[in-house]
């Protein structure tokens, strides 16, 4: 059971009124202290847990990275006691913030039996949506292990795709991808052009044509990565309306939250892509 957060702020309670929303999950978040690149003390996740608020987040899935360059120092254990250690101290400050554990996981032939093992984490550790993360500038062909996964009930979700070398210039390079039932999630701070305009460009290609289903913060401090959730929601509301806003900022995260499964969203064609 997902526990509601006793108070609201008024900035959670303001943002979420405009989107109709009572609650507002960010699935991929950088925000356990000294565990990735994310915040080095408590102290710094605090802060970084405050902008989340001020963001209109009211629940976040903190996902620091597994595998790759982290591959045996951020364990299963350690990611879950962080999250219980971070709520704890959340309490002591009067934070309205709930954080369940989850992993932005490297991609990684071991990933499936890790997985069924539990050393590698699923997003709210529930065991259905997988948070998979791409090499910087290499392409891989993920179909046999995106099989895999689905077929021992995992959902995948590609993390920021528009920031992967390979694919902002070859955008339908993802799109067998989604036929093997995986979901694009994008970041935030790409949608309102922070990581330059190519990155910008492929993001709002696949948001528009209905690829993308998910967009999240990937916030890693209160400086260059602090979390723009609210004002990615605000252009996305003016560029497709309310509804989809809603749908990919806050339902469809929910769900990712509960378990439960994302609906396929309609494609729009190219029409409505930003240029």
């Amino acid at each position: 059971m997902i526990r509601e957060c006793d108070s609201l702020s008024g900035a959670q309670r303001a943002i979420l009124s405009r989107y109709q929303a009572v609650r507002c999950t960010d699935i991929h978040c950088h925000c356990l202290p000294g565990l990735d690149d994310g915040p080095r003390t408590m102290a710094e996740a605090v802060a970084l847990c405050r902008a989340l608020v001020d963001d209109g987040i009211t629940t976040v899935i903190a996902t620091p990275h597994q595998l790759g360059r982290f591959d045996g120092h951020v364990t299963a254990a350690d990611i879950r006691q962080a999250a219980r250690n971070l709520n704890e101290e959340l309490a002591v400050h009067g934070v309205p913030l709930q954080v369940h554990p989850g992993a932005d996981v490297r991609v990684d032939e071991r990933l499936l039996r890790l997985l069924e093992a539990r050393e590698v984490l699923s997003l709210a550790d529930r065991g259905r949506h997988v948070l998979l993360e791409l090499p910087d500038a290499t392409f891989l062909d993920l179909r046999p292990l995106l099989r895999d996964l689905a077929l021992h009930g995992y959902t995948s979700i590609i993390s920021h795709p528009e920031r992967n070398a390979f694919l902002i210039d070859r955008q339908d390079a993802v799109l067998p991808w989604l036929e093997q039932g995986a979901l694009l999630q994008l970041t935030a701070g790409s949608l309102i052009g922070d990581f330059g305009p190519l990155p910008r460009r492929a993001a709002w290609h696949w948001l528009c044509t209905g690829a993308a289903s998910l967009v999240a913060t990937d916030a890693h401090d209160t400086m260059s990565r602090r979390p723009c959730m609210a004002r990615a929601l605000a252009e996305i509301a003016i560029v497709l309306g309310h509804a989809a806003a809603r749908r990919v900022c806050i339902e469809n995260p929910q769900r990712v939250l509960l378990g439960e499964r994302v609906p396929a969203i309609p494609r729009m064609g190219r029409q409505r892509v930003l240029s």
